[in-house]
């Protein structure tokens, strides 16, 4: 298991990744943040450098999603898929397919979220196709991309929650 702050990475059974991370904040505002594009671009690009330049979202059963990061130096990464399941604040699931694949097939991610005390556990669960899938993706630079990236996603939705206290 990789620990990094918050974030915890781990294998689980033969296929998985799963990723858990607390928010401070309710459910909602992380179920927002997940996906809004508005709020997505303040959050969802990776390591300096970066930023998400295409972000298009149809949330629902069905309903496909497209983002594109853009690195300084001209890169690009882009990915999508489509919605299997929807269910607003608690969990959606969505396929997952890079431009340019560096692992084979596509990956099924689910995003669940629980909350307690105003506070918000993200259990973030990615199957592939294969362990061999798997367990290239766990050692990629995958932790390093996403770490950022949702210490952003915290400072985000802290926001959120505090001016709507106010």
């Amino acid at each position: 298991m990789q620990k990094t702050g918050d974030l915890k990475v781990e294998a689980h059974g033969d296929t998985e990744i799963r990723m858990t991370r607390t928010f401070a904040a309710p459910r909602r505002l992380v179920f927002d943040a997940w996906t809004k594009p508005e709020l997505l671009k303040r959050w969802l690009f990776g390591p300096k450098g970066w930023t998400l330049t295409v972000v298009d979202i149809d949330l629902r059963v069905g309903g496909k999603y497209r983002f594109v990061t853009t690195h300084t130096d001209g890169r690009k990464m882009g990915w999508g898929g489509v919605y299997t399941e929807v269910k607003s604040p608690e969990r959606f699931v969505a396929t997952e397919q890079f431009d340019e694949p560096w692992y084979p097939g596509e990956s099924t991610n689910t995003v669940a979220l629980t909350e307690k005390n105003g506070k918000t556990v993200m259990v973030s669960t990615m199957k592939y196709v294969s362990r061999a899938a798997r367990d290239g993706v766990l050692a990629s630079p995958m932790e390093e991309g996403l770490r950022p990236g949702f210490d952003r996603m915290d400072e985000v939705v802290r926001e959120l929650a505090a001016t709507q206290t106010r």
